[in-house]
């Protein structure tokens, strides 16, 4: 189910009314038949994937605990990996590297006897695997206590608003949550509203949008050169950013009414003056978890520099394996990962010049890293959202190809009409979107978001624009063909 459908408008408001209504200790019965149902929504029978991931991490999360020896332990850790982990292969990889062998074997001019293997990608599945693994890694370490109630621990596995978008949970957060009793309370159902009114704006009003233009250009390269792709790039940083925070803050939203408190999965990334810090600012719950359960179990920074770097590079080859069984994300996270290991490399030097710069200068200097920054996230962005790697060297071959063009005005509108840029399906959500990432940047200090000035203003302002953007995003809705897939749903 999208959160940005009919079927949501329904479902969510009856969920909360039996959420609310219903004694405590039967809320997590009704919590979990809903979020089934959400999920059902989209491929009914696709719901034993999420049932085999949680009856295996449930049952050796508890075999664990019982063990008495380390190699029992770790016997049963390795099992729930492989069961986990082979599950998520099969439907993700097992045909990308099919495909793969296909065009080696080709290449060798040696015929392959393997067929195409083409399976559907189950909607989320990274993210629900990766959320049970970390329990299990969790009890494994002896940071977790076995949850030996079966319902809750399916509950925090499935639970609805992050079940397939994240952000991705830790158990010793969630789990605790979902088993307290929450009372109603009118200021957290306001903030929780508040967030997801901000989620479906940054989704429906401008992301869906942008999106249009976005595939124009990367579905059909070849019609387009330099200017067209500068500027598909750029809309298409906008347009991911805008769907995944806006996920996130609906996600966020829907589960503060309830009383859970989601982990915020973005602090203006954009805004980042290093890839580092860019990475701590976005996707915040799948960086931590590779932090947590690949880096540091590789040995971190606490190795020699060489392996470091090893280390490094690792993490960000499986982030862009995570997002995708494609080569075009290999490469973007190549990119990534070849410019943190530049970083470290450079580390020491890059500090030694920062302190010697004057308060003024830093900030020239900040501001100047930060547009390096998200030219380079840019770039990266491209190999991210081309078709193939066919299109995406072409799109870079040819990023500056008609560059004595760009003055003329003529040559400007062509561009503009042929990625059909108008006024108000475009151009408008555009400058609203960089208006709260300035905004969002101007309040970079205290770390909060337009929703959380707005939510201070007299009532008599902020429910005018409650409406207003209500109102706004509704039209939008009914105006658009269809509701537009969350981009990262396919991961």
């Amino acid at each position: 189910m999208l959160f940005n459908s009919f079927e949501f408008l329904i479902f969510f408001p009856i969920v909360l009314v039996l959420y609310f209504y219903l004694p405590a200790k039967l809320r997590w019965i009704m919590l979990l038949a809903a979020s089934y149902v959400f999920y059902m929504f989209w491929r009914p029978e696709y719901i034993v994937l999420i049932l085999f991931v949680t009856i295996v991490n449930y049952g050796f999360g508890l075999h664990i605990a019982k063990a008495q020896s380390r190699g029992a332990k770790r016997t049963s850790l390795v099992l729930a990996l492989v069961l986990s982990l082979g599950l998520l292969f099969v439907f993700k990889y097992l045909g990308f590297i099919n495909e793969s062998a296909r065009s080696l074997f080709a290449f060798l001019g040696l015929s392959y006897p393997v067929r195409t293997i083409s399976l559907v990608l189950p909607m989320g599945i990274s993210f629900f695997t990766f959320q049970s693994l970390s329990y299990t890694i969790d009890v494994y370490r002896g940071k977790k206590a076995p949850e030996k109630h079966f319902g809750y621990f399916a509950l925090y596995v499935s639970y609805f608003p992050q079940l397939v978008a994240g952000p991705i949970e830790r158990s010793e957060r969630l789990l605790p949550q979902l088993k307290k009793e929450f009372k109603f309370d009118y200021d957290k159902a306001i903030q929780g509203l508040q967030r997801m009114l901000y989620g479906f704006f940054l989704k429906i009003f401008i992301a869906d949008n942008i999106s249009k233009c976005v595939n124009i250009v990367y579905d059909n390269p070849q019609d387009f050169s330099g200017l067209g792709f500068i500027i598909a790039t750029f809309l298409f940083a906008i347009q991911i950013f805008c769907d995944f925070a806006g996920y996130s803050n609906i996600a966020i939203g829907c589960a503060k009414i309830m009383g859970i408190d989601l982990m915020e999965n973005f602090k203006q990334p954009y805004f980042a003056t290093s890839i580092k810090n860019f990475w701590k600012r976005w996707h915040i719950s799948l960086s931590t978890w590779f932090q947590d359960y690949v880096y540091f179990p590789l040995g971190g920074g606490r190795v020699t520099k060489s392996r470091k770097y090893f280390n490094i590079m690792a993490v960000f080859l499986l982030s862009g394996l995570w997002h995708g069984a494609a080569w075009t994300f290999v490469v973007w996270g190549f990119i990534h990962g070849s410019l943190r290991v530049l970083e470290e490399i450079i580390a020491k030097p890059r500090e030694n010049y920062e302190v010697r710069l004057k308060p003024r200068s830093k900030k020239a200097y900040n501001v100047v890293s930060a547009l390096i920054v998200f030219a380079i996230v840019c770039f990266a962005w491209i190999f991210f959202r081309a078709n193939g790697l066919s299109d995406a060297f072409y799109i870079v071959r040819n990023l500056f190809s008609d560059i004595r063009s760009w003055t003329s005005l003529a040559y400007i509108d062509s561009v503009r009409t042929s990625m059909l840029i108008g006024l108000k399906d475009v151009l408008l959500p555009l400058i609203f979107g960089l208006a709260v990432m300035l905004f969002v940047w101007c309040r970079r200090e205290t770390g909060k978001g337009v929703h959380s000035l707005v939510s201070r203003w007299p009532a008599v302002v902020r429910w005018p624009i409650y409406y207003a953007f209500a109102l706004l995003i509704v039209v939008m809705f009914i105006l658009g063909n269809n509701a537009e897939q969350f981009i990262y749903f396919q991961f």
